[in-house]
């Protein structure tokens, strides 16, 4: 029996872009639009611009566009950085089922790739669903101890992802795509306990430079343990419990968990999405004013992320009571509804004491119940299970387009927004991605 890195590493050297379903080539687009319109909204953001500062000095030639900094890097410093923009509002896309964001540890590594050497639209498609899909699955194999354990499974799994579509994108033979995988699990790290600070940040963005710098070994010749990934020692029992193999292996061509993708309408933890949908549609039965109490009840990962005092911006985008607040008070969840202002308003921070969370085990990943408690003795309650943006409701192309455009407009680009997301749509026929990435500069 074939260990897993060696399966993923034939499966992503034979893979053939001529053999993916049109559907999966059109979901690769709009993965990566919506990951760049979030690296450009946050282009003004200090935690971007230091990250460019702190890498610039120690740079190669600069090659690589950084997102809406008028800038360029070597491939690894400028993944690095747009790693960080990409997923730096919790605005980027969400694979359920592990909490892993594909695209913002795996596409800033292709993309830099390809530009320096010149590498045309279609491979990086190609690339980001092979790197995604071996992300994705390794998180299964890992879930939900490897989160449990306090692991950043973006992060950890983005590393293993963005080796191997590195590999994809640089011609790696399936050996030496096996132990770019193998390398990056000596890389993968990144703590959830990190997450309300800025060394999330950090390891966000070094799962793409160390996916870079794992291909570039093995294509070298450096190895890996052969049972890199499920051996006695290995990545996944290392972070995690004894891993189901089969998650990574079985049904691989056949079974796309990439294509379960889903996109964010609101900067917020993917969780909270159903407490929002839920509370904006109890506004228009009861206004804040006439609410005593709200209740938000959800499985042990809404409130095992989202149970949290509200100090600064991180934590208000993975909180259930700002969350709650921002539906009933501002019938709105922005950008701006979850930046320092909306923090400090003290109309939202009195009604986020309002809120109660409470543990519901039936409800399913994703889901939340609110329940409203009026000061006339009545109770409403809604529930939502598929909130807008998730697998059975997903965001439209033009949805994503809309969010693309409102991005570039709060990062200072937005004269060249309608060019870049034309060039997005039209990548698969793109001969380099140069002149795309330079428009998103």
């Amino acid at each position: 029996m074939a260990y897993a890195a060696e399966t993923l590493g034939r499966f992503v050297a034979d893979s053939r872009w001529e053999d993916m379903p049109p559907a999966l080539r059109h979901e690769a687009k709009r993965s990566i639009l919506n990951a760049v319109g979030c690296g450009l909204g946050v282009a003004r953001d200090p935690a971007v611009t230091t990250a460019l500062a702190v890498m610039r000095p120690f740079s190669g030639a600069p090659e690589c566009t950084v997102l809406g900094q008028s800038a360029k890097l070597d491939p690894m410093a400028a993944s690095f950085v747009n790693a960080i923009a990409c997923n730096l509002l919790d605005y980027d896309d969400t694979h359920l089922n592990t909490v892993i964001h594909p695209t913002s540890p795996i596409a800033p590594a292709l993309l830099a790739l390809a530009e320096q050497r010149g590498l045309p639209g279609a491979a990086v498609l190609h690339a980001f669903l092979l790197g995604g899909e071996v992300a994705c699955r390794v998180g299964n194999a890992v879930s939900p101890g490897h989160y449990a354990r306090g692991w950043h499974i973006t992060s950890t799994c983005g590393a293993l992802g963005a080796a191997a579509g590195a590999a994809k994108l640089l011609g790696l033979t399936a050996e030496q795509t096996a132990h770019a995988i193998g390398i990056a699990t000596s890389q993968a790290g990144g703590t959830v306990e990190n997450l309300p600070s800025a060394a999330k940040n950090v390891s966000v963005g070094n799962a793409p430079r160390h996916g870079i710098l794992s291909a570039l070994l093995a294509q070298q010749g450096y190895k890996a343990a052969p049972r890199s990934i499920e051996g006695p020692l290995g990545f996944a029992r290392a972070m995690g419990d004894v891993p189901m193999v089969e998650e990574i292996t079985g049904g691989l061509g056949e079974r796309w968990e990439i294509a379960r993708n889903t996109y964010k309408p609101y900067p917020a933890g993917i969780v909270f999405h159903a407490v929002i949908d839920a509370c904006l549609a109890l506004r228009a039965e009861a206004p804040a004013e006439a609410i005593d109490s709200v209740t938000v009840a959800g499985d042990a990962l809404l409130l095992a992320r989202g149970d949290r005092a509200v100090n600064n911006e991180r934590d208000a985008r993975v909180s259930i009571h700002h969350s709650a607040a921002l539906g009933f008070v501002r019938a709105s969840a922005g950008v701006a509804d979850f930046e320092m202002p909306a923090v400090l308003d003290p109309v939202l921070s009195a009604f986020r004491a309002r809120v109660t969370a409470r543990l519901e085990p039936a409800l399913p990943r994703g889901a939340a119940t609110v329940t409203l408690r009026l000061k006339d003795g009545r109770e409403l309650t809604r529930t939502v299970t598929d909130p807008i943006g998730s697998e059975a409701n997903p965001m439209s192309d033009a949805a994503l387009e809309a969010k693309f455009r409102d991005n570039a407009a709060i990062g200072g680009v937005s004269a060249r927004a309608d060019e870049a997301i034309a060039g997005f749509w039209a990548l698969d026929g793109a001969g380099s991605v140069g002149r795309l990435m330079e428009s998103c500069g």
